[in-house]
């Protein structure tokens, strides 16, 4: 049961210090894509808490793309919730 990709992309968060930027678009699997200061070092950690936020939303097929610049769990939790919810809304008018 894949659904079609849409452009519609939804963002939240900022490429400061001790933050990131998360931005999903829908896609027919679950995808992760992650880069930035702590991508090396904390990828793992990462994907496994955007996969728990997403499960936890009942989250339709989605590609997530992260820059990361030391965002805490917390915090990127937070921000991938946020872009998941302006997603579900669709474009504004």
């Amino acid at each position: 049961m894949n659904e079609p990709a849409t452009t519609h992309v939804a963002q939240a968060g900022t490429l400061e210090s001790m933050d990131c930027l998360v931005s999903i678009t829908g896609a027919g699997a679950r995808a992760i894509e992650i880069s930035g200061s702590s991508a090396a070092r904390f990828k793992g950690a990462i994907e496994k808490k955007i996969g728990e936020v997403l499960d936890t939303l009942s989250a339709k097929p989605v590609k997530v793309t992260v820059q990361d610049n030391g965002a805490i769990d917390v915090v990127l939790g937070a921000r991938v919730e946020a872009a998941y919810r302006r997603f579900e809304r669709g474009p504004s008018a």
